[in-house]
C-alpha cells in the first residue's frame, strides 16, 4: 500500500467488533493518550482480524467505504505518525 494512506481505527465504545471498508489499517486501541502501541493490521484474503493488544474484532464489508465504520464513528483522524 505504498504511496496509500493507512486508516487508523480506535475502539473508545469498546465495542467487540467494527466492521470496515478496507483490508490495510491500523488498530490504535483507544484515543490517546488512552490507545496502544499502534499496529499494523493486514487482513490479506481474511475478512475477519484481531488486535492482539485490545482484542478488537475488525471485520471487512466490501460495501463500506475506506472512511466508513459500523458502528459509525471509529476513524481516526489521519495525523502523523
Amino acid at each position: 500500500m505504498a504511496g496509500a494512506i493507512v486508516p487508523h481505527f480506535q475502539n473508545d465504545a469498546g465495542v467487540p467488533t467494527i466492521e470496515i471498508g478496507v483490508r490495510e489499517f491500523k488498530c490504535v486501541g483507544a484515543t490517546a493518550p488512552f490507545d496502544h502501541p499502534h499496529i499494523y493490521i493486514d487482513l490479506g484474503d481474511d475478512d475477519v482480524g484481531i488486535c492482539p493488544y485490545c482484542s478488537t474484532t475488525y471485520g471487512y464489508r466490501q460495501y463500506l467505504a475506506a472512511d466508513q465504520t459500523n458502528p459509525p464513528g471509529h476513524l481516526v483522524p489521519q495525523a502523523a505518525d
